[in-house]
């Protein structure tokens, strides 16, 4: 076989390798670019259901209560819960600031899967305010309504 033509198939085969580990790095590279982002946009939709839960409990606190500023027991262990996670999501959001470059996918899946968890653990309670401050919110117009008869 002539020297030529197999330096000729050599370099081929080489610029074949090279291509495919590009085009693997590359994936690689979009693939975790995509699960960071989707670490952060989890955290933000986290945040928001916790933020709406502690505004729902204070809104039907302040409907409900004859002494607004004295929470009573089950809204101020509700409150310190919310806050609890409000914390949770903070030092999420720090270790992804701080290793979520340098993390594994392993380590990527098990914190997007907790604040999935939290999020799934949160919802019967923002179902349950919604609904509560819906029920206020029709009592008051019938009492309003009784009233203006």
């Amino acid at each position: 076989m002539n020297l030529s033509l197999m330096l000729g198939v050599f370099a081929l085969l080489v610029l074949v390798v090279a291509a495919a580990w590009a085009l693997s790095s590359r994936r690689w590279q979009n693939r975790r670019a995509a699960d960071l982002q989707q670490l952060l946009d989890l955290a933000d939709r986290l945040e928001t259901d916790l933020k709406s839960c502690r505004a729902g409990l204070a809104q039907a606190h302040a409907v409900m209560a004859i002494n607004p500023d004295l929470p009573g027991a089950s809204e101020q262990g509700a409150r310190q819960a919310v806050d609890a996670g409000l914390q949770a999501l903070l030092r999420q959001r720090i270790w992804i600031r701080d290793h979520a470059a340098r993390a594994n996918q392993h380590e990527l899946d098990e914190t997007a899967a907790a604040m999935r968890a939290s999020r799934d653990r949160l919802q019967p309670l923002l179902q349950a305010l919604n609904a509560a401050q819906r029920d206020l919110d029709s009592a008051m117009r019938e009492h309003i309504h009784r009233d203006a008869e």
